[in-house]
């Protein structure tokens, strides 16, 4: 296995027209539907990465940020923008684009971690990713604080976890 890659070796773009049935009774881009999309392009990422199966480990953020409607083209870009041993974090920029004038803004930031495993499994060893661009850099230096406030997360949802099943119990 190949112990680095370029970050931008893992990008990934993913380009949809926003149609009627995509869209709810605002006349926008149904937010499910676009976190479908997210964890779609996030996982293409993530196995050009590890080349290996991934599992999504958790979807960390989703802001909406503007809304996207009928007739837009949504953009997602993907990269890995941190690795771990095993687990990688994929960061994905949602932009629309009003087709008949050009008009572009971003729509959404997500960022998510994968876990490369192998066929029973079990967590598998990935490349480190290196940052070339100005924005490659900042994301992944900006990624530990992010890694800190999920590994703070997901103890506060195993402590949730844990209460609710008692709850049951009772």
């Amino acid at each position: 296995m190949q112990d680095q890659k370029f970050m931008s070796e893992t990008r990934t773009i993913q380009t949809s027209h926003v149609l009627p049935p995509d869209t709810n009774h605002h006349g926008t881009l149904f937010g499910g539907k676009l976190m479908s999309y997210i964890d779609n392009v996030a996982s293409i990422a993530a196995v050009k990465l590890a080349r290996s199966p991934v599992v999504t480990a958790s979807t960390d953020s989703v802001d909406f940020l503007k809304p996207i409607t009928v007739g837009d083209a949504v953009t997602l870009e993907a990269f890995v923008s941190y690795t771990g041993r095993s687990s990688m974090e994929v960061f994905v920029r949602v932009t629309a684009e009003k087709l008949l004038t050009g008009e572009q803004s971003v729509a959404a930031i997500s960022f998510l971690t994968f876990v490369a495993i192998n066929e029973e499994g079990k967590p598998v060893q990935v490349p480190q990713v290196i940052a070339q661009t100005e924005e490659e850099k900042w994301l992944n230096k900006s990624a530990e604080g992010r890694a800190a406030h999920r590994k703070a997360r997901k103890l506060h949802s195993q402590e949730l976890a844990a209460f609710f099943t008692k709850e049951n119990k009772n």
